[in-house]
């Protein structure tokens, strides 16, 4: 396994070796999951600079509107030069890690593959990078040119292999102990929260419906997050629309709210997403809807809970909502699963990073192949 793969053991040490050294690229900003991860590989040892592809400042309305129009079609555009620091600072590093990658070119790749030494590339994401809205008109072309991508899709490790990828590795999703762990909530929030069901996300027409559903039964539904808005005269008035919340205001809604709501997102194939991990770890109990990667990481009615359909969640909720012990109990035991099945961002990354050192050492990846 090449060393600047392995974990380092001795966390504590403040001398790292220079063949650690990690350039970032991706959208490095307070609370993302992106500086989540950046974080963890520093816990193992790693020595991360990092490259973040949000705009330090709000563009201003022109530019503004040509960065909508160009994620429109699927251009973004690199308003932090981020190409331009890749060519200037690549060579410095042993490994460049790669964020979605939806803003990096082909050729910018192509210059730094051509280093002596060159980094190690490794591409991440949690998104369906097959869907029109989750990718750019380059990132396929330059999945030959990574070393390895990880991937949160079970699905799309041989959809990234068919595209070129030499090595594609599947992890599940993870959370961020300093983020997403139980906080005491005041009394008011307590109070607000009872007796309801909550969800933490973008609104979808589908999740909508669900919503409807088990407001209609007559539980009070607490929503949080973008597009809620413009669906408020369809939903029924148990239905509250919040802002979107973050960071420690994020943990503590899971931590005041009965029932945390896992909804997938249909048109990203999702199997499980960052909620199904971070609600347990925040000590929330979790009544998510019913795939063989939900059942895999959280056992069925002992650490979370499930649902098929509409009518299912209305039921689990109301028997829920009625017996909080047995809800506490399992949700409980779900934040313990995280805490010793080793769920956290930085234990996943070392198994994913592990996995790619063996494979590359062992010569299982093929070389990638380069078309200029």
């Amino acid at each position: 396994m090449p060393a600047y793969l392995m974990p380092v053991l001795n966390l504590a040490s403040t001398t790292m070796p220079d063949h650690r050294k990690v350039l970032y690229i991706g959208e490095v900003g307070a609370g993302t999951t992106c500086a989540m991860r950046a974080e963890a590989l520093r816990q193992l040892g790693y020595l991360v600079d990092a490259i973040s592809v949000i705009p330090a400042a709000r563009p201003n309305p022109l530019l503004d509107l040509c960065r909508r129009v160009g994620n429109r079609l699927r251009r973004p555009l690199d308003l932090n030069g981020v190409n331009h620091a890749l060519l200037k600072l690549a060579a410095g590093y042993d490994i460049l890690w790669i964020d979605k990658g939806n803003l990096i070119s082909r050729r910018t790749l192509l210059c730094v593959r051509s280093h002596t030494p060159r980094p190690v590339i490794i591409g991440f994401s949690p998104d369906d990078m097959e869907q029109l809205h989750c990718t750019s008109v380059w990132f396929h072309s330059t999945l030959p040119l990574y070393d390895a991508y990880i991937t949160t899709k079970s699905f799309q490790v041989a959809e990234l292999t068919q595209r070129g990828c030499p090595l594609a590795v599947f992890t599940d999703n993870a959370y961020d102990p300093a983020t997403h762990r139980p906080l005491a909530v005041t009394e008011a929030m307590h109070q607000a929260h009872t007796g309801a069901a909550g969800f933490v996300g973008y609104h979808e027409h589908e999740r909508e419906r669900s919503i409807a559903h088990l407001a209609e039964a007559g539980v009070a539904v607490h929503v949080y997050g973008p597009g809620w808005d413009r669906a408020r005269r369809r939903l029924p008035a148990a239905v509250r629309i919040h802002p979107p919340v973050f960071g420690d205001d994020y943990a503590r809604v899971l931590c005041a709210t009965p029932i945390n709501l896992g909804f997938l997102r249909k048109c990203n194939r999702d199997l499980q997403t960052t909620r199904s991990i971070e609600i347990p770890a925040c000590g929330g109990f979790m009544l998510a809807e019913r795939t063989t990667e939900h059942q895999r990481l959280f056992i069925e009615g002992a650490e979370a809970d499930y649902f098929t359909d509409n009518d299912e969640l209305v039921r689990k909720t109301m028997h829920y909502l009625a017996h909080p012990a047995e809800r506490l109990a399992i949700a409980s035991r779900g934040r313990l699963r995280c805490l010793t099945d080793r769920y956290s961002y930085a234990e996943r990354l070392s198994d994913a990073l592990k996995v790619i050192g063996q494979q590359m050492s062992s010569g299982i990846a093929p070389a990638p192949r380069i078309q200029r």
